[in-house]
C-alpha cells in the first residue's frame, strides 16, 4: 500500500521511459554531455538508427543498449 510519505520529492524527476529516455531506453538528456570524440563538436541522435550522428566528422556512432559507443572503430562512415 502506498501513502503520501511514499511519494517521491516533488523536485524530483520522473523515473522510467517518458523521462528524458526513448523506447528503447536511450536517455536524450545525456547527449548534452556527450560531444564528438574526434572533432568535439555536438552529437545529433537519431532515435530510427540508434546512432550518434556527428555531422562534422561524417561519423554515426551506434547506441546498443542505451550505451553510446564513442569509438571510431566502431562508428560508421556518413556522407
Amino acid at each position: 500500500m502506498t501513502g503520501a510519505g511514499d511519494a517521491a520529492p516533488a523536485g524530483d524527476p520522473p523515473a522510467g521511459p517518458g523521462a528524458g529516455e526513448d523506447a528503447r531506453g536511450f536517455d536524450r538528456r545525456m547527449l548534452e554531455a556527450l560531444v564528438c570524440p574526434v572533432t568535439h563538436a555536438p552529437l545529433r541522435y537519431d532515435a530510427e538508427r540508434q546512432e550518434l550522428v556527428s555531422r562534422t566528422a561524417h561519423l554515426a556512432f551506434p547506441v546498443r543498449n542505451g550505451i553510446p559507443i564513442l569509438l571510431v572503430s566502431e562508428a560508421r562512415e556518413i556522407d
